[in-house]
């Protein structure tokens, strides 16, 4: 999950980009909601919703990081490093320190060590199923990995730039991780699939670990690099919003058709890849007046995005909590109960932001200023 904030330099909102983030957080928590509030009898593939949020947090990201090269400087990493402390660790400590203190709050008895939810280690070797609770934080990991490696290819990148270099760098990494994901398939899950289900073992081996998910961070970096260095391409790209987002609905009605097995090889090797360069296309989408997702202001999405950070930290807590205390005087099944979810999601998330995550960005604010600090760049 991202919890990117959209600084780049200068404030910017996007109401496109509202809308994507809104519609990640709504893909998790249906695909996280039990069952018995669909209306249907199978549950799409809306875990996806957080490999939009990888393309979210690399396009916002990167253009942070990417913006001062283009007047002769380099962002302070040291400035940049503490901006995401204050935006994400109030929050996410918060939270870890409600699951360690009050075993009540825990939708899952067992749960990793302390020290790995401290280092944001938990998503290599998570078995699920032996330690569950607060599993979900597997994606922030993924994302404060990407926060403490990133500054530094853009800072060795940076040195000597190069179209030809990059682009044989983002090859590298998706066919790699293609690849990757290739071998630890049959090597982890295919056996499983013959005797049972294996869907723990794909979760452990492929779906959490750091090195399997960068197609989405990479999409969306490639994304910032061409708004910022070619701004003509970019241009382009954004003139023809409509077409975008034609093309990334297309792209991602195949990715999801492929991805509706979870733990097939075909998800597993070009699952992510599609999804990626189908929520890119989104955010081109997004970011461009002429086209419908990012010329009107869709009513609920500022606030969708506001909450969206709270909201995947504590949604899996809230709902154990209401079949819990509840579910004895409410009904938790079909409409009646996903009403029931919303509300609460919605009630917990904005308590959170309001106590711990608004004074937090206000001090930041205060203390650090709000924008990015520069250096002199040497060539």
């Amino acid at each position: 999950m991202s919890a990117a904030d959209g600084q780049s330099g200068q404030r910017e909102r996007f109401h496109g980009l509202d809308l994507l983030r809104t519609l990640a957080i709504a893909s998790v928590l249906v695909w996280h909601l039990p069952r018995g509030v669909y209306p249907f009898d199978f549950k799409p593939a809306t875990w996806a919703g957080v490999d939009l949020f990888f393309v979210l947090s690399g396009f916002l990201i990167g253009s942070q990081l990417l913006r001062p090269y283009v007047r002769g400087l380099r962002p302070s990493y040291a400035d940049f490093a503490l901006r995401r402390a204050y935006r994400i660790l109030p929050a996410y400590f918060a939270v870890v320190a409600a699951y360690f203190l009050v075993p009540q709050f825990r939708e899952e008895a067992a749960i990793q060590p302390f020290w790995r939810f401290l280092t944001f280690t938990m998503n290599f070797g998570l078995d699920a199923g032996a330690s569950g609770a607060f599993s979900h934080a597997w994606s922030l990991c993924v994302e404060e990995h990407f926060y403490l490696v990133l500054p530094v290819i853009v800072l060795w990148f940076m040195r000597r730039p190069s179209l030809a270099r990059a682009c044989k760098v983002s090859a590298a990494i998706v066919f790699g991780g293609l690849v990757l994901r290739g071998v630890l398939w049959v090597h982890f899950v295919g056996p499983m699939r013959e005797t049972g289900w294996p869907g723990l073992i794909y979760l452990r081996e492929i779906y959490y670990p750091t090195y399997n998910r960068l197609d989405g961070l990479l999409a969306g970096v490639l994304l910032a690099a061409i708004r910022i260095f070619k701004p003509a391409i970019w241009a382009r790209f954004t003139n023809k919003g409509n077409v975008a987002l034609c093309l990334g609905v297309a792209v991602l009605a195949a990715a999801l058709w492929i991805c509706q097995d979870m733990t097939s090889l075909w998800t597993a090797t070009i699952g992510y890849p599609l999804l990626a360069l189908g929520f890119a296309l989104l955010v081109v989408a997004s970011m461009s007046v002429s086209s419908m997702i990012g010329k009107y202001r869709v009513p609920g999405t500022t606030l969708g995005a506001t909450l969206a950070f709270g909201t995947y930290l504590t949604h899996k807590e809230v709902m154990h909590l209401d079949r819990l205390y509840l579910s004895g005087c409410v009904s938790l099944a079909g409409c009646q109960g996903l009403v029931v979810y919303l509300a609460s999601f919605l009630l917990v998330a904005g308590a959170l932001h309001v106590a711990v995550e608004r004074p937090f960005l206000r001090l930041r604010d205060r203390l650090l200023g709000t924008t990015l600090r520069t250096l002199p760049h040497k060539f």
